[in-house]
């Protein structure tokens, strides 16, 4: 896996040439201590859509990679949108840090998400399994509270209620990256 910047990310996907490539989609993760909560882009890159949550494992991370492997196959995936917890919005390209040079959590206010999300996808890069694709980070300030506001009144089970939070957490990662990225586009 390669890290790029946030518009990079987009501008590859549609800037591609050859006609096996066009019309990637995109996979945005939440990450979870316990759960990875997928969500998938329209053909268009436009609209984001609930997927599924992973069980999340350190011990069977080259399993993990493999499902993720099956899922860029089977819903021709040309990149991830991974949420990166933060309490500031810098979700624009020109704001984003650049991890491309190995940005460590330590360089901002440490918290146990920001290390949780960087050790999975260390982890996950290290496999090797997923070396041809790009990720990118989006910004999650607030994304799984305001969609914890959003289910509590329908009092679902809780385990029900888990996995419903992880997935749409992931449609709001991807949703915000989605529509950021076609505006600024269009300007």
């Amino acid at each position: 896996m390669k890290y790029v910047r946030p518009l990079s990310l987009f501008k590859d996907l549609i800037g591609v040439k050859t006609h096996a490539q066009k019309g990637k989609r995109l996979l945005g993760l939440d990450v979870g201590d316990k759960y990875v909560g997928l969500a998938v882009s329209d053909h268009t890159n436009k609209i984001a859509s609930p997927l599924s949550v992973l069980l999340r494992s350190e011990a069977k991370m080259d399993l993990m990679a493999t499902d993720f492997q099956c899922l860029i196959s089977e819903l021709s995936l040309g990149g991830f949108v991974v949420g990166y917890p933060s309490d500031e919005r810098w979700n624009n390209d020109d704001e984003a840090p650049d991890f491309s040079a190995g940005y460590r959590a330590d360089e901002r206010v440490k918290t146990v998400n920001v290390v949780q999300v960087q050790h999975f996808v260390n982890e996950l890069c290290g496999t090797g399994i997923l070396k041809d694709i790009n990720y990118t980070y989006w910004g999650e300030a607030f994304t799984t509270k305001l969609v914890e506001l959003q289910l509590q009144d329908l009092h679902f089970h809780p385990v029900q209620s888990k996995t419903m939070l992880d997935k749409f957490a992931a449609v709001g990662i991807l949703q915000e990256y989605l529509d950021y990225v076609n505006r600024k586009l269009k300007s």
